[in-house]
């Protein structure tokens, strides 16, 4: 069979600078690939269900303004998005191009969804991501989540500080500084640990002890919401709500997780108290789709 022919012209992308052209660096294929497998990791998340307060097919969580219907037209707004930016990655573009490109789904996605956020946490991670895959594809070097994380710091970890530092006075950026918690930018900054030490190795173990794709997933939400500083709980419930879900989650996990024969009836308790307190760990469900990508990208599992 012939080699997957190279996409050598210098393509101009969505997002870089006016008039400004980049060169694809890995076939056409590969950044094709690669962007499809976020959509479909965001299509793994969206089916999950029981999700607690979370947006799924059976019901609209702690949500009244979103339902499954509308995270669909945001993934088909988004469908281009992330095989561009995984060949901006691959072109070696800096991060100013990667955040017009993001900025330009964004507007997309809103204009797809009457103007309703439901993607944004992702196009910022599965983004990265995208565009980390690159980079490492094109220097011919093994896609594996290690060799990722090193990609994404090497890449564009110095500017996310910068980023971070800029958008101080942003409602997020207020409250990771008034309690001491640890936001999306300086996450990414430090090359996803919560991603990279706690989802994908959750996600694996998991499967690997015998458990189903649809429980493994569950367990790995848990085990994310359990540690991760999402700003989606402060900004709906504050610092006690962002407790409350860690706990619930670490309780699951401690007395069997998705393991245990009532699994399914325990999360959706936990579902149901969250959306009786309106929590939703949209920023946990961006860590479980984006892990669903490691494994799809890197064989993981």
């Amino acid at each position: 069979m012939p080699p997957e022919p190279r996409a050598d012209r210098r393509d101009a992308l969505p997002g870089a600078a006016p008039g400004a052209e980049v060169a694809a660096c890995v076939p056409h294929g590969t950044a094709q690939r690669i962007g499809r497998a976020a959509t479909v990791a965001l299509y793994e998340e969206l089916a999950l269900y029981p999700k607690p307060g979370l947006v799924s097919f059976v019901d609209c969580g702690s949500h009244a303004d979103m339902d499954g219907g509308t995270f669909l037209r945001s993934l088909f707004a988004l469908r281009r998005y992330f095989p561009q930016a995984a060949a901006l990655g691959a072109a070696g573009a800096g991060f100013d191009v990667l955040e017009r490109l993001g900025i330009d789904a964004e507007r997309r996605m809103l204009l797809a969804t009457g103007g309703i956020n439901t993607h944004r946490g992702a196009v910022f991670t599965l983004g990265l991501l995208c565009a980390s895959a690159g980079a490492v594809l094109a220097r011919g070097a093994p896609c594996t989540p290690a060799a990722l994380r090193a990609a994404l710091r090497r890449g564009w970890g110095e500017a996310l500080l910068v980023r971070c530092e800029r958008t101080r006075s942003s409602a997020g950026q207020r409250a990771t500084r008034q309690y001491g918690l640890r936001g999306a930018g300086e996450e990414a900054a430090l090359g996803l640990p919560v991603l990279f030490d706690v989802a994908v190795p959750a996600l694996d173990d998991a499967l690997a002890r015998g458990l189903d794709a649809r429980a493994a997933r569950l367990e790995t939400l848990f085990h994310v919401i359990a540690v991760l500083d999402d700003t989606n709980l402060v900004h709906r419930g504050g610092l006690p709500g962002l407790r409350f879900a860690q706990r619930a989650a670490a309780a699951f996990l401690s007395t069997g997780g998705a393991a245990r024969a009532d699994a399914i009836a325990q999360a959706e308790a936990i579902h149901r108290a969250f959306v009786a307190q309106r929590l939703s760990p949209g920023g946990a469900a961006d860590v479980l789709a984006a892990a669903c990508w490691v494994q799809r990208v890197c064989g993981a599992a």
